[in-house]
């Protein structure tokens, strides 16, 4: 018999008995099982007051099994019958206890049932808790949030080793120890790190499987200074099968992967990076990789220009001796050219940086995606509705812009190009001054290459919760340093996330301590990063073996010819057909069958 069946007979019973106040009778039809008596002997007395929302009510339905006769009640553990609540009828003489009408009319007391409690129900949901207890639950937030973001946080952030590197003696396991990392005992995660991310890099797998027969590098001596991540030990690894001796140091204090440190310091290569470095950890590093006793470098692959500048600095005489310099960044490109101006550029040097391939899509596909990654894992923010500023509309801002306006956020960009400024206005985002909306942003990102884009009259005037970040090479962006002085505190909250407070109480969160935002945060799609190795790998190679003559004491853009060939190289990925120019068709356009198909000049 269904439910709907069974509360409408029972609706048609007459209650006159119940209304007019009759005694129940001393036994009910319905007699309780045993199961039911030891729950109600068993059961704590009510306490008076207790809410009736919390209180679980027994329903009724008759058994449909044979030879249960009268039984109007299944036990505790019946189906709920919403229909039959109309029918339930309190005692206050029987302390609160529930009254249920059978089938032949007479009325039965159920069988109390355990009521779920909840202690200080009323204050724990309709208080608002207490400053104190919102700082608290913040900080148990953070606490589990650090715990799990992060594709390196798992190992990188979770050592409880706190003794410095530079105070450990670690072989790895062949017995070799020329390197300075976390942990070594890390490498297999890093190993699996570094299959993982060659998935993603085909062009330079396909570099490695084609040139490694030839060797184009052999007798290259490589220093290089960049972001140890997974990508980069695949273009490591790339550069030894090609014939090349690797020393690497990190470039950005925050952003190595422990782990992936560790797989390359146990497959030979010298390393000395580990996530955390202090600002003297990290010119350590890069004094260990260039003054080595027997090993003079002869290649610099360099990311900011730190290492060329420390060994022009420090080492002036091993600088002459070098045959090249690859830099792929906009502040070290920005170094390499004053350098040229100034005629103390002693090497040819190749600007990655403004290559085609790098331009169009490392800068701007990958900080697209990388941006909003990055202010996720840090801040949890929604991004809808809230106000952005997104100082420099190069390739960086675009990207940066297009994520954010892509998520609901309303966007305003700060530009002192004019062509940057018109084409930020023509893509809807509206051009202002800094000093026009610091008030009402919520979140404030710089990706300019320049130094103090963000200065403290700026901090100051931030409104309370503003976050501040960078996407820009260089932690010059972001004026740091005039936030360390005695009026103002400051609180880590989660690691890379720093809470700035002034004297009023207001603060300001400052991410990664105003450095690149997207490698110390969190991490960029390595399919981007394969055509930016790729490209870097390639550079090497010109520079190299280029003949006496070719490349002077000068700042070169890498030939258009082989930023279409390291394109060419990732199109089978999208098992894309490029389409072929007749003889006709190239003769009329003047240009090569193979190509380039682009000037130089082409950006």
């Amino acid at each position: 018999m269904s439910v709907q069946v069974v509360a409408a007979k029972m609706a048609e019973v007459e209650l006159k008995d119940v209304s007019a106040g009759k005694a129940l009778p001393a036994e009910s039809p319905v007699t309780p099982t045993s199961e039911d008596k030891t729950l109600a002997r068993n059961e704590p007395q009510k306490e008076a007051g207790s809410s009736a929302a919390a209180a679980t009510s027994p329903t009724a339905e008759p058994s449909a099994k044979a030879g249960e006769g009268n039984r109007g009640l299944l036990t505790p553990s019946a189906a709920k019958m919403p229909q039959a609540s109309a029918l339930k009828h309190s005692d206050p003489q029987q302390n609160g206890g529930d009254a249920f009408v059978n089938r032949d009319g007479t009325v039965a007391e159920a069988p109390r049932m355990k009521k779920i409690q909840f202690a200080d129900q009323k204050q724990e949901f309709n208080k608002r808790p207490s400053k104190i207890g919102r700082r608290s639950l913040s900080r148990s937030i953070s606490q589990s949030s650090t715990d799990s973001y992060s594709s390196a946080a798992s190992y990188t952030d979770s050592s409880d080793d706190e003794t410095s590197p530079r105070d450990k003696q670690q072989k790895n396991s062949k017995g070799n120890g020329d390197f300075c990392i976390k942990n070594i005992k890390q490498a297999d995660f890093g190993r699996r790190e570094i299959e993982i991310a060659e998935q993603e890099m085909p062009a330079l797998m396909a570099l490695r499987k084609r040139a490694q027969g030839e060797k184009p590098l052999a007798g290259a001596k490589v220093v290089g200074c960049t972001h140890i991540t997974a990508q980069t030990a695949v273009l490591m690894e790339t550069l030894s099968a090609l014939g090349a001796q690797c020393r690497w140091a990190a470039c950005n204090i925050y952003s190595t992967q422990n782990e992936v440190a560790a797989a390359l310091a146990e497959g030979g290569f010298s390393v000395f990076a580990w996530k955390g470095e202090s600002e003297d950890d990290f010119w350590w590093c890069i004094d260990r990789c260039v003054n080595v006793e027997g090993w003079q470098p002869n290649m610099i692959l360099d990311d900011g220009g730190d290492l060329t500048h420390w060994i022009y600095k420090k080492y002036p005489n091993m600088f002459k001796k070098i045959k090249g310099i690859v830099e792929e960044s906009v502040t070290g490109v920005h170094r390499l050219y004053q350098l040229s101006k100034a005629g103390k550029l002693c090497v040819p040097a190749m600007n990655v940086n403004d290559s085609v391939t790098k331009q169009k899509f490392d800068n701007l596909y990958c900080c697209r995606e990388s941006i909003l990654d990055g202010l996720k894992r840090t801040t949890d923010v929604m991004f809808g509705g809230k106000q952005v500023v997104v100082c420099g509309y190069g390739e960086v801002g675009k990207g940066c812009c297009a994520a954010l306006k892509a998520m609901g956020s309303i966007v305003y960009v700060t530009e002192i190009d004019p062509i940057c400024a018109l084409q930020a206005c023509m893509d809807g985002f509206r051009l202002v001054k800094l000093n026009e909306v610091i008030r009402q942003v919520d979140i404030v990102i710089t990706c300019t290459g320049n130094k103090n884009v963000v200065v403290r009259e700026h901090l100051d005037r931030m409104k309370n919760g503003c976050i501040v970040c960078n996407m820009g090479h260089s932690n010059t962006e972001i004026d740091v340093a005039s936030l360390r002085t005695p009026e103002l505190t400051w609180e880590r909250v989660r690691s890379q996330v720093d809470h700035i407070i002034w004297p009023d109480a207001k603060r300001i969160v400052l991410l990664a301590e105003g450095r690149l935002l997207n490698l110390s945060c969190s991490t960029v799609p390595t399919f981007v990063l394969s055509i930016t190795a790729t490209t870097q790998a390639l550079a090497l190679i010109e520079l190299y073996n280029a003949p006496e003559g070719r490349y002077k004491q000068d700042v070169y853009l890498l030939p258009k010819k082989m930023d279409e060939y390291v394109a060419s190289l990732h199109l089978p990925t999208f098992d894309a057909h490029l389409t072929e120019l007749t003889d006709e068709q190239a003769k009329y356009l003047g240009l090569n069958k193979n190509g380039p198909f682009k000037p130089n000049y082409y950006r």
